[in-house]
């Protein structure tokens, strides 16, 4: 059976966000699973798409398995998915927020793929597993790390990475900006950031240098896994990572899914986007709250709600 979404771009102004990686933890949904049908058959979709049981690593753990990337991102995506069923089964179609725009934070903007109709839940999740394994290819090949810099501006930081021979790598607030490269890069520019004025530099916990040019070897094998599968229009246009413009088209988010893979995450820039076309809402969908405190901290006025469980799902009821 395919799982589809309801999904319609519609009004008030509500933009969906999904969580990327890091916002993964032991226990995440599966409060849903017990509790949900419509979140069971995306957990139990993902497991028959894996050939393999990541809903076990996703309550269960330990830890140490779910932070790897291939279980993290999968597992981050299907918690987001089963949430936005979760909505569907539980809430009336007067109740549901209906997105004008979605965007999604790196892993992300896979999620987004699902929800929007651009593929189905089984080929995301297939898709998202064979970037997982591509990037830690990648990370094996070319060894890295990644640093937030915090109060240092980004023509600053575009000067110290060129300096360093590192890549600015997420601009996920005017005050938060997040670096990578290989450590010795990175441990310079740190220095360097913190010599010029940044108020923190934090050395990152990854397994390598996400978006940046030492991910390069995963662009042939996500091109042709891409080119693999079929991808429809969305049904809500898609915010890009890379430029920070909507994605309307197939073909337009097959390009930016290629360039992302080693492209800086313009954050800030589809915030601002999204809040310029007139959203006020924004609803982060998935585990954590990462992207909700950058929101805030690039527009006050933005009105923010989570969903992560049943709970946070009948409090949309109640607004």
């Amino acid at each position: 059976m395919t799982l589809t979404f309801q999904t319609k771009a519609q009004g008030p102004k509500v933009a969906y966000l999904f969580p990327g990686q890091g916002a993964q933890a032991v226990g995440m949904g599966k409060e849903l699973y017990d509790n949900s049908a419509a979140a069971r058959e995306v957990f139990d979709k993902v497991d028959e798409s894996l050939g393999r049981s990541l809903t076990k690593v996703l309550f269960e753990g330990p830890e140490d398995d779910l932070r790897q990337t291939i279980n993290a991102q999968p597992g981050i995506m299907a918690v987001s998915l089963a949430c936005v069923k979760a909505m569907e089964e539980n809430l009336d179609l007067d109740e549901m927020p209906q997105p004008i725009v979605m965007a999604g934070h790196s892993l992300g903007e896979y999620t987004a793929l699902a929800v929007s109709g651009v593929l189905d839940v089984a080929d995301t999740t297939k898709l998202v597993q064979m970037r997982g394994q591509l990037m830690q290819d990648a990370c094996d090949q070319n060894p890295g790390t990644m640093a937030a810099i915090l109060g240092l501006d980004q023509m600053a930081l575009e000067e110290v990475a060129r300096e360093t021979g590192v890549w600015v790598s997420n601009i996920n607030t005017a005050e938060q900006i997040v670096i990578s490269g290989d450590r010795m890069g990175i441990a310079q520019a740190m220095d360097l950031a913190a010599a010029r004025g940044a108020k923190k530099v934090i050395a990152l916990r990854v397994g390598g240098a996400f978006h940046s040019g030492l991910m390069e070897p995963a662009r042939a094998g996500l091109v042709e896994a891409i080119e693999s599968m079929d991808f429809h229009n969305p049904t809500v246009p898609i915010v890009a990572n890379c430029t920070g413009d909507p994605l309307n088209t197939a073909d337009s988010i097959k390009e930016e899914l290629v360039a992302q893979v080693s492209g800086c995450v313009q954050w800030k820039r589809s915030v601002d986007y999204m809040m310029g076309t007139g959203v006020d809402s924004f609803i982060e969908i998935g585990p954590g709250r990462a992207l909700s405190g950058m929101v805030k901290r690039i527009n006050r006025r933005a009105v923010i709600a989570n969903v992560a469980d049943l709970e946070s799902i009948m409090t949309l009821r109640r607004n």
